[in-house]
């Protein structure tokens, strides 16, 4: 029984194993950059940043059709349009950064749908808005573990220089020169891991296994390190739950890996150490 369940899907079917593997990947670079996102109070803009990866996905496909690296070239070049222009005009203009991020997402997502339904190409657009992590290939598979592995390794090398510039930017800028280069440097893995992670769980789900665990995480503990070291599982559970809730369900999986996610969200937020029950009902003093 608990083979059938847990099991059989991923040692009969190739495509399971696929899904499972990306997933887990995505898992490990993208819980600890949602971490250092919502330390940054950057969450919504993580969120525009992946809705911006849609019209350079989608003309990645027209010039070189379904390929991997066309399309990841589009995508990042989008990615990094949107960040670059945005931060541009919330610097010479009266504009906040928000409202420019939220104008070119805005215009980059309508660009996108449009750019798709004009070519009237056989790319299909539910699986660029939500993702097709059953559909995983080899090559996309190597693309996303490469991106994972070098996220690891940046944040394993520059750990306290983006800790610090995510939660005292202007002491960081007082003890060294270099805090623009884990500034531009995070935001450079922001995009990597939204574009690799967008041929799994589409523009819009990516940022949910970005944000949901570190939200989830954030509900358990004040220590950054530790806040990474829950929230990777959780991703991971999220992933794993979730494709075998579709596998059984018949569901679409990217949309249940988030779901998951979700629940996982709503379980912290009620039982987490700041979460409602204890905010609400905390215990006596001296109480064990």
């Amino acid at each position: 029984m608990l083979y059938d369940l847990l099991l059989a899907p991923f040692v009969e079917f190739p495509f399971m194993r696929r899904a499972l593997v990306g997933g887990l990947a995505i898992s490990l670079a993208a819980a600890p950059i949602g971490v250092f996102l919502m330390l940054r109070r950057m969450s919504l803009i993580g969120d525009a940043m992946a809705h911006a990866i849609l019209p350079g996905a989608a003309l990645g496909f027209l010039i070189g059709g379904l390929s991997l690296g066309m399309m990841t070239l589009g995508g990042l070049v989008a990615g990094f349009g949107v960040a670059i222009a945005s931060g541009f005009v919330s610097r010479t203009t009266l504009v906040k950064e928000d409202m420019a991020l939220a104008a070119f997402y805005l215009v980059s997502l309508a660009l996108g749908v449009t750019l798709i339904s004009a070519s009237r190409s056989n790319l299909d657009l539910l699986a660029l808005l939500f993702g097709s992590i059953l559909a995983l290939d080899d090559p996309t598979l190597v693309l996303i573990v490469s991106v994972a592995s070098a996220t690891l390794i940046a944040l394993a090398l520059g750990y306290r220089g983006v800790v610090m510039e995510c939660l005292d930017p202007g002491f960081a800028a007082g003890v060294t020169r270099f805090g623009w280069v884990f500034h531009f440097g995070f935001l450079t893995f922001v995009v990597l891991n939204l574009v690799a992670g967008f041929h799994a769980l589409g523009t819009l789900l990516v940022v949910g296994i970005m944000m949901l665990p570190a939200g989830s995480a954030r509900l358990w503990t004040d220590d950054v390190s530790t806040m990474i070291a829950i929230a990777i599982p959780m991703a991971m559970v999220a992933n794993l739950v979730g494709l075998l809730g579709s596998y059984h369900l018949g569901m679409a999986s990217g949309p249940a890996i988030i779901l998951v996610a979700g629940l996982i969200y709503g379980g912290s937020l009620a039982l987490g150490p700041h979460g409602i029950v204890r905010r609400y009902f905390p215990r006596r003093h001296l109480e064990a």
